[in-house]
């Protein structure tokens, strides 16, 4: 990850993507990685678009959950998921620094397909997260941790965990957040320990971090006054390609791979 070596263009680019980024999750409360992440693996490495998306990622997650209150009934109550998520984390980033980055890129195909089929997937039983919520916090938590290490993204396994607990919209928000920030300052301190990233590459993204607040901020203004629901048509849209191309650039390595 060298950002001092980007051009114009690619400036431009990965600006692009936060935005874009920034914008949805301000609408919709959530998205941010999911988006970002994706986008950059089309053009970079899996490790390399985690590494850019760190710091955007920690912005953009504490603005949402210091906007909003009722953190008792959210935060309060779902903190377990909070505290298994960094286990997981810590395994899945180990696991993206030792091996090869570029099957990644199928796991995250993968978890944006299973995020697009979610009314599908919650079809599945899952009841015994109700009979047994502890067990329940620790295999979505850790799950989750491992999901977010690997490929940066941990939200379809989180909303079905959400459903099936009954979170209201307002808390999802809150409690994504929360997992995503923690989750990310985890991979941050991962990254830093193994050598990795170092703190002049930490700052070297803070333009980004600024492009995403102010996406972010601007998409908090809009949710009031846009459709939220045409918003979801559209981010479905784009997932549905990134997974076609995501799909078809493993292949690709499959078969330039020796």
């Amino acid at each position: 990850m060298d950002v001092q070596s980007l051009t114009l263009l690619g400036w431009l680019a990965i600006g692009g993507v936060f935005l874009f980024a920034g914008l949805v999750h301000g609408t919709l409360g959530m998205g941010f990685p999911m988006l970002a992440t994706p986008l950059l693996a089309i053009a970079i490495d899996m490790r390399s678009a985690i590494l850019l998306t760190l710091l955007p990622t920690i912005t953009v997650n504490l603005i949402s959950i210091l906007r909003g209150g009722r953190w008792s009934e959210s935060i309060g109550r779902h903190w377990p998921l909070a505290v298994v998520i960094p286990l997981g984390t810590a395994i899945g980033t180990w696991l993206l620094i030792i091996g090869d980055p570029a099957p990644f890129g199928l796991l995250l195909a993968a978890i944006i397909l299973l995020h697009l089929l979610g009314d599908r997937v919650n079809s599945l039983s899952f009841s015994w997260v109700t009979t047994h919520p502890g067990t329940g916090y620790l295999v979505f938590g850790f799950a989750s941790g491992l999901a977010s290490g690997t490929v940066n993204i941990m939200v379809p396994l989180l909303i079905i965990f959400a459903l099936q607990v009954g979170m209201t919209p307002l808390i999802m928000v809150q409690v994504f957040n929360l997992c995503f920030l923690v989750g990310k300052v985890v991979q941050t301190l991962v990254f830093s320990y193994s050598g990795i990233v170092s703190s002049a590459q930490l700052v070297s993204t803070l333009p980004f971090a600024g492009i995403s607040a102010v996406a972010l901020v601007m998409g908090m203004l809009i949710r009031e006054r846009v459709d939220a629901r045409t918003y979801r048509n559209w981010l479905h849209k784009v997932l549905v390609l990134m997974v076609i191309i995501l799909t078809a650039q493993f292949i690709w390595w499959m078969i330039d791979s020796p």
